[in-house]
């Protein structure tokens, strides 16, 4: 049973909304949405605006996070956040060391898989927002937002990922704290960069391969199905095992 100040996504006939349980009336192109209304429903309930529009009651998830929540900066897409997760095969038990928070978006996902997830962020407005969107997600016991530089970083760690300008230093400092067998992931917006970790890496790690991250929708209408026109490639993942 919805609760007040839950967070829960109302789905619209044309849009999706975050709303909070109990907070009054929002506006809508499809009229007033009464969100006191929302206390003691369930998810898949129907909230009707004032003029009858039918809008669903959905617990948010980690996508809707991404495609919802207040942004700082440009966050990782959830596909190549997927890849991280796949190709250093994340698990329960891990323990992660992620640099470059943003909005949080990626720790988010990893909190919902891993034991636990330290995130690095240098610049304090993004730690406040990364925060409360952990926070909202339910997994303020699981990620821990530090505000500070991962260069300082101590302890051990089972992955390391990192969304940043990333040097031959960082490469260097996350291969002194992963564990035998560990993964540094890192995503790098331009080729020049990615060469950069590649060649960083490969002088200390045992396995490393980078991949260009590629990915198309599928429009389909009653013309018939084709590729999207929408973005195709985001960037680069570099991956090494120690």
């Amino acid at each position: 049973m919805i609760q007040k100040r839950d967070l829960l996504v109302l789905c619209g006939p044309e849009k999706d909304f975050f709303v909070r349980a109990g907070e009054g009336k929002m506006g809508t192109d499809h009229g007033l949405l009464d969100l006191d209304a929302l206390v003691g429903m369930s998810p898949g309930d129907i909230l009707p605006s004032h003029s009858g529009r039918p809008f669903v009651v959905r617990l948010p998830r980690a996508t809707d996070f991404f495609s919802l929540a207040k942004r700082s900066g440009a966050p990782m897409l959830p596909r190549d956040i997927g890849l991280v997760i796949g190709l250093t095969g994340m698990k329960k038990t891990d323990v992660i060391l992620d640099a470059g928070t943003g909005s949080g978006i990626a720790a988010l996902f990893f909190g919902g898989i891993a034991r636990h997830v330290t995130t690095c962020e240098s610049r304090i407005e993004f730690v406040k927002a990364a925060e409360e969107t952990i926070k909202d997600a339910g997994l303020s016991d699981t990620v821990t937002v530090v505000h500070g530089d991962i260069l300082l970083a101590t302890g051990t760690f089972d992955i390391i990922h990192l969304d940043l300008p990333v040097t031959k230093a960082h490469v260097s400092h996350a291969y002194s704290l992963l564990v035998p067998g560990g993964y540094l992931a890192c995503y790098s917006p331009f080729i020049e960069q990615m060469a950069l970790v590649y060649d960083a890496a490969s002088g200390q790690f045992d396995e490393v391969t980078s991949h260009e991250t590629i990915g198309r929708e599928m429009d389909r209408s009653e013309r018939g199905t084709r590729p999207s026109t929408r973005i195709c490639h985001s960037g680069y993942l570099t991956i090494a095992r120690k």
